[in-house]
């Protein structure tokens, strides 16, 4: 994910350990925010998810695993990248159906690769090291399991896509060929019977201080569906967290797929950490995310399911 543009981030109203607050929870919930942090310490705890190293490797076989379980129809979507310095990548997309035949569908999204090198890292030595990833990266994947699981149990009226895109954050950049690698992928593989009606971006959600205003892009190219996910999370008492105010824009997966003519927005956390100091770090580690957060991101996605449509 590169950021631009220039913005203040307004203070959150009230904080609650371990994570942010909100009001007017609704009494019941489907989603398990605790248990969605249970998936993200396990991603943690493999390691940097680094394409072309044995934790990139676990870890999709772990994603796979957990997703044969609860999806009604799991696609692995191969995928062999060639770097400018002869290196080949081996990716892997992982595309989840429920209710596969199903006309009328939405689409949620994650990465769930890590960044090789910690570019951002206030210490020379430290930019030499990988991500450990347990908000960029890991955050985004919970959700959609933890999304997996309620669908399992009971499944959604119309057509849900959950796809986890690899190879997101491995190059510069500067270079767009090195980036956003399975999303690119997948809006040139469209399944049959694509678009959705429309696509969430789920980025970078896990932070204990979490703030989410637009991403510019996602307002400029589908804002019915940005006014959609902030009116949902307003209604679920989250407008604290999810707030009407504008944030950069961003190149993010969402971009790859609003220009294959989806309509897709990002949902994502923009200043992590103290002058956004943790993003592509090696500080973006599992004290620094919360389960309070994965909950409120994860009721508004399951909001989305259950309200598509209408």
């Amino acid at each position: 994910m590169r950021a631009g543009g220039r913005w203040l981030r307004a203070a959150v109203a009230a904080a609650l350990l371990p994570g942010c607050s909100a009001k007017a929870r609704p009494p019941a919930r489907e989603f398990d925010g605790a248990r969605a942090f249970n998936y993200l310490l396990r991603q943690v705890e493999f390691g940097p998810r680094i394409p072309g190293t044995p934790a990139h490797v676990q870890t999709g076989d772990w994603i796979a695993t957990q997703l044969r379980a609860t999806a009604d129809t799991l696609i692995v979507q191969p995928i062999e990248h060639r770097t400018p310095g002869g290196q080949t990548l081996s990716l892997r997309n992982f595309f989840a159906r429920f209710r596969p035949d199903a006309a009328e569908r939405i689409l949620l999204l994650a990465h769930w690769d890590t960044r090789p090198l910690a570019d951002q890292s206030a210490n020379l030595a430290a930019q030499r090291m990988p991500v450990p990833g347990a908000n960029d990266g890991a955050s985004g994947v919970a959700i959609l399991l933890g999304v997996a699981d309620v669908l399992k149990s009971k499944p959604p009226t119309i057509g849900v896509d959950l796809l986890f895109v690899d190879g997101e954050d491995y190059g510069d950049f500067a270079d767009s060929t090195q980036v956003l690698i399975g999303s690119r992928w997948f809006a040139a593989h469209q399944p049959a019977g694509y678009p959705p009606l429309y696509a969430v971006l789920f980025d970078m959600i896990g932070d204990r201080d979490l703030h989410l205003p637009y991403e510019q892009n996602s307002q400029a190219f589908a804002p019915e569906v940005v006014d959609r996910v902030w009116r949902t999370a307003e209604a679920l008492g989250y407008g604290t967290i999810f707030v009407r105010q504008p944030g950069p824009s961003l190149t993010d997966d969402h971009v790859a797929l609003q220009r294959a003519g989806i309509h897709a927005i990002d949902v994502v956390d923009f200043v992590y950490g103290p002058n956004n100091g943790y993003w592509h770090t090696t500080d973006d580690t599992i004290d620094k995310v919360s389960a309070n957060s994965l909950q409120i991101v994860g009721d508004v996605a399951m909001a989305l399911v259950r309200t598509a449509g209408q």
